[in-house]
Order: C-alpha cells, then structure tokens, then sequence
C-alpha cells in the first residue's frame, strides 16, 4: 500500500497568493471605475466577495472529501489484507 504525502511548494504557495491580490485589485479597480450608480457596484462588490467565499468553500470541501475517502480507502486496504491473511492461515 502507498501512502500518499502531497509536497507543498513554497513558490506555488507564494504565486497563488500575488495572482489573488492582483485578482482582487483588478477587479475592486474594475467595481471603482464602472459608470453605474453605487448600488451597483455596491451589488457587483457583494457578488464578488461570495465569489471568492464560496470558491475557497467549494475547494475545502472537495479536498476534506477526497481525504475522507483516502482514509477511508485506507481502511478499506487494511480490512482486506486482514482477512486475506486470516484466509491464508498467516497470523495478523
């Protein structure tokens, strides 16, 4: 059974962080200079807040499920050398 250790790479880390405050600059300078009146940008400012919530949501909860099931996965792969073993009269 392999196990599974994802490397974390300080580069990537710092690159998603600058392309979000660019991101995020971009798009308040966007809200800012739109010809519209301020419950507009009010509205457009709100939408982009849920935006990046429910972005940063919806990736947690994809990767706590993918976890969940390597673990449980994991488990799975246990049980099953358990009672392949036990078949084959070797002791656990």
């Amino acid at each position: 059974m392999t196990s599974y250790a994802p490397k974390v790479s300080n580069a990537w880390n710092l690159f998603t962080y600058v392309m979000f405050a660019i991101a995020a600059v971009m798009m308040a300078g966007g809200i800012w200079s739109l010809e519209a009146s301020f419950s507009a940008k009010g509205y457009y400012a709100m939408s982009a807040l849920m935006l990046v919530y429910t972005t940063a949501a919806l990736s947690k909860a994809l990767r706590d499920k993918e976890e969940a099931e390597r673990i449980y996965n994991k488990l799975e792969d246990a049980r099953t050398e358990r009672l392949l073993a036990e078949a084959s009269g070797k002791s656990v």
